[in-house]
């Protein structure tokens, strides 16, 4: 296991490159791996995107935070870099993370115990606005939305979709 003071001295190279391509560092860990150490960096949009990000911007980030820890050797020897997403089975467990999860088919898991899946629609004042779903399919279906208190999720999973009609990364923006 590396040390607080060597996953410090990776933070503070890899960070600024990270924001500085316009993405947020979600994580960071540097283990041992032998004689070689391993960093792992999860990297993601900004909380008012909607989408995933792309490859082509993962390996550039992914090459730019290999020169800047080449050029800095925070990590002192070999390492190796994986540069990555959360994905999708990452839990909402921040209310960033459900803003990132907008327009995605969501379980949320209630302090109550009970369940609940819809589809994100939006996060605003605390409070998480579910479209309604058929329980058999999981597919949309015309309803009132569902407002549920932020505080009141024990946890959040996004559900994948291995088929939906339209996009899932467009937002209804009200004209139509």
């Amino acid at each position: 296991m590396a040390t607080p003071a060597t996953t410090a001295r990776v933070r503070a190279v890899v960070e600024p490159v990270v924001l500085g391509s316009g993405l947020v560092l979600e994580d960071l860990e540097v283990t041992s791996a032998g004689r070689r150490s391993v960093v792992r960096v999860t990297i993601d949009l900004d909380e008012d995107a909607v989408g995933s990000l792309d490859l082509d911007t993962l390996a550039e980030v992914s090459r730019r935070v290999g020169a800047a820890l080449d050029a800095a050797d925070p990590v002192h020897g070999e390492y190796t870099l994986e540069v990555s997403t959360p994905g999708t089975s990452r839990p909402l467990t921040e209310a960033r993370h459900f803003t990132r999860a907008r327009t995605r088919l969501v379980r949320l898991r209630l302090r109550t115990g009970a369940e609940v899946v819809g589809r994100l629609r939006d996060v605003a004042a605390g409070a998480l606005e579910l479209g309604p779903v058929e329980p058999a399919t999981l597919r949309d279906v015309a309803g009132d939305p569902t407002f549920i208190p932020l505080a009141d999720v024990a946890s959040g999973q996004v559900e994948v979709e291995l088929s939906r009609t339209g996009s899932a990364d467009d937002l209804d923006d009200g004209e139509g």
